[in-house]
């Protein structure tokens, strides 16, 4: 009988112009020793700590239409003092984060996640919940419609009124648009899909709508029908730069650069498109692998504290893994493309020297205090289970289908996965992949995984692309900007002769400030270190614009004079240049026919 008494919530833009939401949630039976409320500490998919209590203004709590007290117990919970009848709590939220985890709010658009603005009834997390979106008051906002995947208990399609939800999960995992967005529609599979798109382009929709449905239906294909929705939506806030994006399990929001977005008339596939796509692809993949198919820690998810997995290099690696496979084999890139996006993902591996010092299954783990808390020496101490992640996954279906002579794959596994964890909601364990991989393929990969997860061993890259006709080359970078995946544009002996700092430096405004120094590299032998800003070398003035230039003037093993401020101290420094590193992946294909099967199996066309 309790479920059937829903939370009811209403969100209303109370001030735009000081980005405010006002939001209430009424319980008709609180607790009779005092209801607790409390918000989430973080959101699920982002796995770092972000206290989004810090944005409430103000909260006040009434029943009866009587004030009724309200005390703070903690840093996101409070406590309401006993009540015969509904109790309301109402907060204002300060909306000012212009990014997919947080919410926003000003005289354009609006947008929110649930984590950020919905109150949990502690001990009544399970009961239905019912929302009222309510619109902005003014005749400038006459306009404004609502884009988001929440069922509607009452209003109409993509207007203000009253949504619903199963419990407070599903809740918070329908994130919200408010505006004057353009929309898009498609279907997939015959399963209806939206794009609603805020901020100012001049993208060609018709050709989104046709990529996207191209990419959504081999998704749905490769995990099978019927999928598990009954609409999704791509929430798309075009911005001059930014990039990012986050799952749920309808929908996905995506922060892009509106540059990168396709413009009317054009028709090739840009660098700033195919990061788009790669974007969509990875975010609609999680629909599947981390929105369904959870690991224990996951499930359910503690939202007041951490929770701890090994398990990202899967539910992210793999992911990454299959976000540019999709593209390829789909159709929306070629293979020299593709090959492209895995050498500079192995690029970016081998210029991270944390590689040698953290183990993946580590990385994981720390995602909370490491990964999402990046500084100065995270370069030298993290290695990302997004990027080492998608190239164990490259290795371990490389590894499979080379073993079984193309009778397995790691699609196979992933299917699995699907079939007994996702359909059934079973949370898979901290060693259920790696028992699952072993069971589907009939091989023994034991050793695979422990160097691979839990060493700082060097995949073994090389040699499985070899038996797929692919070729994997190394070079020093051309410049700073050289992200990899091409080959060299300048002579071999020219490239040789280039020289290093072994740092990162910001490429903003007039001075060169280092932002990274990476171990064993010259700037940290001379006592260098994040935050120095670089004046001068050799008595010579360097900039942003110039330090390539200047630097080109000398060899490997040259002794410099560096000028610089550390804070507000005036240094002198000499620094030995070393030899750009051979970390500059490039990916060619063999010319001989013999790796055609085993390549369109692997890549598809």
């Amino acid at each position: 009988m309790t479920r059937s008494r829903p939370i009811a919530y209403r969100i209303f833009p109370k001030s735009p112009e000081a980005h405010l939401f006002e939001v209430s949630c009424t319980v008709d039976d609180p607790d009779p020793e005092g209801q607790h409320f409390a918000l989430p500490a973080w959101i699920p998919g982002s796995y770092m700590i972000r206290d989004f209590a810090k944005h409430v203004v103000t909260i006040r709590a009434t029943s009866g239409g009587k004030p009724l007290t309200i005390e703070k117990v903690d840093k996101h919970t409070w406590r309401c003092d006993c009540a015969p009848g509904p109790v309301t709590v109402t907060m204002e939220v300060y909306a000012w984060d212009l990014s997919v985890r947080g919410a926003h709010l000003d005289t354009t658009h609006g947008f929110f996640n649930g984590p950020c603005v919905f109150l949990r009834v502690l001990g009544k997390e399970g009961r239905p919940c019912r929302v009222e979106i309510a619109p902005p008051r003014g005749a400038r906002y006459r306009s404004w419609r609502v884009a988001t995947s929440l069922a509607r208990d009452g209003a109409e399609a993509h207007g203000f009124g009253r949504y619903a939800a199963r419990d407070y999960d599903e809740l918070i995992d329908h994130p919200v648009e408010m505006g004057e967005f353009r929309l898009a529609r498609f279907r997939a599979c015959g399963v209806p899909h939206e794009v609603a798109l805020t901020g100012v382009s001049d993208v060609d929709l018709e050709r989104l709508t046709r990529d996207l449905q191209r990419l959504c239906e081999y998704h749905i294909r490769f995990f099978g029908e019927p999928v598990p929705f009954n609409h999704y939506i791509f929430l798309v806030t075009a911005v001059g730069e930014g990039y990012g994006g986050l799952e749920h399990r309808a929908s996905t929001a995506l922060l892009t650069a509106r540059d990168d977005l396709p413009r009317a008339g054009a028709r090739e596939v840009t660098e700033g498109y195919r990061r788009f796509l790669g974007l969509a692809s990875h975010e609609y993949f999680h629909t599947w692998n981390v929105k369904r198919i959870r690991p224990s820690a996951f499930s359910p998810y503690d939202l007041d504290r951490e929770c701890y997995t090994t398990l990202l290099w899967a539910f992210e690696g793999f992911t990454s893994y299959y976000d540019d496979l999709a593209l390829v084999r789909c159709g929306l890139i070629p293979r020299q493309g593709y090959l492209e996006l895995l050498g500079q993902s192995i690029t970016q591996l081998l210029r991270t020297p944390g590689r040698h010092k953290q183990t993946v299954a580590e990385s994981s783990w720390d995602a909370w205090i490491k990964y999402y808390r990046q500084d100065e020496n995270t370069p030298n101490a993290v290695v990302s289970y997004y990027t080492k992640g998608s190239l164990i996954a490259l290795c371990l279906d490389l590894l499979i289908r080379d073993r079984t002579r193309g009778r397995k794959s790691l699609d196979e596994v992933m299917r699995a996965l699907w079939r007994r964890h996702g359909l059934t909601g079973v949370p898979v364990p901290e060693d259920g992949i790696e028992r699952l991989a072993e069971e589907v393929t009939g091989l023994k990969l034991g050793a695979f995984f422990d160097r691979a997860l839990r060493s700082t061993e060097e995949l073994p890259l090389k040699n499985l692309l070899a038996r797929f006709g692919v070729k994997m080359a190394l070079r020093p970078a051309e410049s700073a900007t050289d992200k990899g995946g091409k080959p060299a544009g300048k002579p071999a002996n020219e490239l040789k002769e280039r020289v290093t700092l072994g740092a990162r430096t910001s490429g903003n405004g007039a001075e060169v400030t280092l932002t990274h120094v990476l171990d064993g590299g010259p700037a940290q032998a001379a006592g260098l270190a994040a935050g120095d800003i670089l004046l001068a070398l050799d008595g010579l003035r360097i900039t942003p614009s110039n330090l390539e230039a200047r630097l080109a003037r000398y060899r490997p093993g040259d002794t410099v004079e560096v000028t610089g401020f550390r804070r507000d101290e005036l240094f002198v420094r000499r620094l030995t240049l070393g030899a750009a590193p051979l970390d500059t992946c490039y990916l060619t294909l063999e010319a001989s026919t013999r790796f055609a099967g085993r390549l369109k199996e692997w890549l598809g066309g």
